[in-house]
């Protein structure tokens, strides 16, 4: 059971009473409440933790996860991220931008066709995890300062991914959203770091994770102390050789219906070919992810990395275009 506290209740005293029907507590405290989950078998009548002193409210969550359950918290989350940008609620957030950070005249390039196109949030890695170590790996810190210097002046928010511990505290005031890549799901030396951050955690997918391991890896970070999560389907590894993976939209609702989380979609790495990014991102709007995530290049041909599934910039203001035009229409059906 998840036991929502006020600021003036006795933990030690609740705990006892539920120590004595059986439960283990642990105490969570984020960045918005005070929390007992309390864990156990036996069944008793939870009106009398409700009526304990110090307790606002108690409700029984069966999922191993339990924090981001929807069992508990009917009223979906919104991520406030400042200045006007919102992630969940009532409106599409739309985040695009390169694979990776290769120069100040790459990203310069970018922000120009994001902001003509009224896109707030700017995605593009610094630190790449590549399946080659030949391959091109970002550039690093020094890349990060210059892409927040450069998102600053235009009003945009930056959404970068963290790949271990270390790199955590040395990002954080350069970072908007950490992004938790698809190999870092269950790093759970990193999760719990996260937890211990004031600033939202984007977690994508395991490449063959299930979605029972997603929300568990969601509930490390939020049990740390971190409530602004939110999760990402990126496609997972079938036998399917199609595509590079298979976008999973079947996650979309059955996420949403599960957690209070805002749930967004990645089309690029979904299927992994730049002619049906498009296709892919709409149906994910459909499918009721709260936002899309794509990957978008002046020249794609060129670009340092996954060319192949990154749209140019007249593909990148068509689909910004379809985009809201679908959203607009999905809002309307209901």
């Amino acid at each position: 059971m998840i036991i929502q506290l006020e600021k003036s209740a006795s933990v030690a005293t609740i705990t006892e009473h539920l120590k004595q029907q059986g439960y283990k507590a642990t105490e969570v405290t984020t960045q918005h409440a005070h929390y007992l989950v309390a864990i156990g078998k036996k069944e008793f009548d939870i009106r009398t933790i409700g009526q304990l002193p110090g307790v606002r409210d108690v409700h029984r969550v069966s999922d191993d996860y339990k924090l981001v359950s929807r069992k508990w918290r009917v009223k979906p989350t919104v991520l406030d991220l400042g200045d006007g940008v919102t992630i969940g609620g009532s409106s599409l957030a739309i985040c695009a931008g390169p694979c990776s950070i290769e120069s100040e005249a790459q990203m310069e390039k970018v922000m120009d066709h994001l902001v003509a196109n009224g896109v707030r949030l700017m995605r593009g890695g610094v630190f790449k995890p590549r399946s080659s170590p030949y391959a091109f790996r970002g550039l690093g810190l020094e890349g990060l300062r210059d892409f927040h210097r450069m998102a600053r002046a235009r009003g945009l928010k930056i959404v970068t991914e963290v790949m271990q511990v270390s790199q955590v505290e040395e990002m954080h005031d350069f970072v908007d959203v950490f992004q938790v890549g698809a190999r870092n799901t269950q790093n759970f030396n990193l999760l719990d770091a996260l937890g211990g951050v004031d600033k939202p955690v984007l977690l994508k997918r395991g490449i063959s994770g299930s979605i029972e391991e997603l929300l568990s890896s969601a509930e490390y970070v939020f049990s740390g102390g971190n409530e602004k999560l939110i999760l990402c389907e990126r496609g997972i590894r079938t036998f399917e050789t199609a595509s590079r993976n298979t976008l999973d939209l079947n996650a979309v609702p059955i996420l949403k219906a599960k957690s209070h989380l805002p749930v967004i979609v990645d089309p690029s790495h979904g299927i992994g070919i730049r002619e049906y990014v498009p296709t892919m991102a709409l149906a994910g709007v459909i499918a009721g992810a709260d936002g899309i995530v794509y990957e978008t290049h002046e020249t794609p041909e060129t670009a340092a990395s996954d060319g192949a599934q990154t749209l140019d910039f007249d593909e990148s203001a068509r689909l910004i275009r379809n985009l809201r035009r679908v959203y607009q229409l999905r809002s309307e059906l209901e």
